[in-house]
């Protein structure tokens, strides 16, 4: 059976989450936060900024 996951693509803070039986989890990001800023930046430079930097 497939997972359920559910994505909050919000204008401040984007989050997601799947359920594990009953019980909704939320995934952290690669840094551990529970929501990620909603934000991408292209710099002068190249550089793409995603989330918080």
């Amino acid at each position: 059976m497939g997972r359920i996951i559910g994505i909050d693509l919000g204008t401040t803070n984007s989050c997601v989450s799947i359920m594990e039986g009953n019980t909704p989890k939320v995934i952290e990001n690669s840094e551990g936060a529970r929501t990620t800023p909603s934000i991408v930046a292209y710099q002068e430079d190249g550089e793409i900024l995603v989330g918080a930097s």
